[in-house]
């Protein structure tokens, strides 16, 4: 399992902030991902998470997903998931996250 993820931000014209991520969303580095997300949701109104560059996520990346989520209802921001394909889609699908996060196939989509 990979341990490592990497990040890079984006802010788009129409108010989206977007944080990519790269590598494999896992316990190992779930607790990493949750605080720069959470980071991320804190201080913007619209956040997008970018997908597009993982390869693998786990239940607890879902939990992730669910705690930002949750994060950003209470605090009435905008939170959803952009890019994710294969196996990944398939998961947040399976576990009904796609429906929660309102997921987007891209950026355009925001």
């Amino acid at each position: 399992m990979g341990n490592e993820v990497a990040y890079k931000e984006e802010k788009l014209a129409n108010g989206w902030f977007i944080l990519g991520v790269q590598g494999q969303v896992n316990r190992l580095t779930a607790d990493g991902f949750y605080q720069k997300g959470e980071e991320v949701v804190s201080r913007e109104a619209r956040t997008a998470i970018d997908l597009s560059g993982v390869d693998y996520l786990s239940s607890a990346g879902i939990r992730v997903f669910l705690r930002l989520l949750k994060k950003a209802k209470k605090e009435g921001k905008e939170f959803t998931a952009v890019g994710a394909a294969g196996d990944v889609k398939s998961v947040l699908e399976d576990s009904n996250m796609a429906t929660l996060l309102h997921m987007r196939d891209t950026r355009d989509d925001l």
